[in-house]
């Protein structure tokens, strides 16, 4: 209990010494928070990345972020800007969307480039959820030798199936008519016609567009994050926890590619998705082992 409520106070005194950093990319402001130590900028820098909907202060990040900077370790935690201007906190699911799943690809890739022109040499990626498979996706796509390891913590794993079935469970529906609708809207040229009340990701009777629609919901392998670990040329270590209700069995799944050196895979007993209270100074022990081997 004493160490939980030391990590505690740990965490608002990070939030208070972190700073805010921005960039502009198509008309919009992205921004991150930079949380720096006596090896800024050489590093190692952690290059974080947050999950669905989620947001840069959420507990894990900033758990994520007070932890390595205890541990003399710089990092940038990004908020995916999902089609917002200087977006702030969790998306709403009354506003309008229009971000696509793999504009996240895109953006890591931007705030990378900005941590290279402020002198960065050695960059880590790790993503949490949603983000670890964006994380991936990003990483099996560029050989840039400033990015020295990857690390994904409960990376989303998907399949066509998968996803019809946790639709129908969540809304009591099924995925494929309104799947059809939303491609038909981008076949015929009108990607970006709002589908209003429409139930997606976590927000019922939300709006829409069709291509946002399509893109995290039509067959695309690469939102399978095994799927993309043989195509990562830097090491990988991916965390599972055995309590994980979003990402399930992951540590099975990934435990084939552990033996065959494909990756390392780190199960923590107990842990669930967000990895809370002590189970986060466990993994960003094994983080730093990792990143030091």
């Amino acid at each position: 209990m004493t160490r939980y409520i030391l990590l505690i106070a740990v965490l608002f005194l990070a939030q208070a010494q972190a700073a805010e950093v921005t960039l502009s990319d198509a008309g919009l402001t992205l921004n991150a928070r930079l949380e720096k130590t006596e090896n800024w900028p050489a590093g190692p820098v952690i290059l974080i990345t947050h999950g669905t909907l989620s947001h840069n202060q959420s507990e894990i990040i900033t758990a994520l972020q007070t932890l390595f900077q205890e541990n003399g370790l710089s990092s940038l935690a990004i908020n995916l800007g999902l089609g917002l201007n200087d977006r702030q906190g969790p998306y709403e699911c009354a506003t309008p969307h229009a971000h696509k799943h793999a504009d996240a690809v895109t953006e890591i890739g931007l705030w990378l480039e900005w941590l290279k022109r402020q002198g960065a040499q050695q960059v880590v990626l790790l993503g949490h959820s949603r983000g670890g498979n964006q994380t991936a996706w990003f990483a099996a796509g560029q050989g840039d030798p400033v990015v020295k390891k990857v690390i994904l913590v409960a990376p989303q794993t998907w399949s066509p199936e998968y996803a019809a079935e946790e639709y129908e469970k969540r809304y009591a529906k099924p995925l494929a008519p309104v799947l059809a609708s939303a491609q038909a809207l981008v076949s015929a040229g009108q990607s970006k016609m709002p589908m209003e009340q429409t139930d997606f990701i976590y927000c019922k009777g939300t709006s829409v567009t069709a291509e946002a629609f399509v893109s995290y919901y039509a067959p695309e392998p690469r939102q399978d994050t095994p799927y993309l670990l043989p195509g990562i040329s830097q090491p990988v270590l991916v965390f599972a926890g055995t309590e994980d209700q979003v990402v399930k069995g992951l540590d099975k799944t990934l435990a084939p590619m552990a033996e065959a050196g494909t990756i390392e895979l780190e199960v923590l007993d107990g842990a669930d998705h967000s990895f809370r209270d002590l189970y986060a100074e466990d993994l960003v022990e094994r983080a730093i082992e990792f990143i030091n081997e």
